[in-house]
């Protein structure tokens, strides 16, 4: 599979459909508990992942990367089991707490991987425009 920026978009569209979704559905039982969830799958799902997408889509040669692919793979990964853990633990089963911290730091790795890969990778082009 070839990552591109427009991978990276189309995830977040996912994670955009779940956050509205479970964002309706926490409004219509009048039940908040999953608000923190809402919030980090629209933020970290739908917002960040989306200009990841966007900056990997102007700068392609951040995106062809191997600090490209791992922090896709990092992030993938690292997301749902966080955003999992976070609704088993808010809804009363601390059990699962155990699995944020895995998710969180796969996280935190990813976000540290994009900003390097911007700082190494993302450089002025020259005026060649896009079709």
């Amino acid at each position: 599979m070839t990552l591109t920026g427009v991978t990276y978009i189309k995830v977040s569209v996912v994670y955009f459909v779940i956050g509205v979704l479970l964002g309706m559905y926490m409004s219509m039982a009048h039940d908040y508990t999953l608000a923190s969830v809402h919030v980090h799958v629209n933020l970290l799902g739908w917002a960040s992942f989306a200009l990841a997408g966007i900056i990997y889509w102007l700068f392609p040669k951040a995106g062809a990367s191997l600090l490209g692919k791992i922090q896709f793979w990092t992030y993938t990964i690292g997301l749902p089991i966080m955003m999992i853990g976070l609704a088993f633990v808010l809804e009363g089963k601390a059990s699962f707490e155990a699995i944020i911290p895995i998710g969180a730091t796969l996280v935190v790795v990813s976000v540290i991987l994009f900003a390097i890969n911007v700082l190494i990778n993302v450089r002025p082009q020259s005026n060649v425009r896009r079709k």
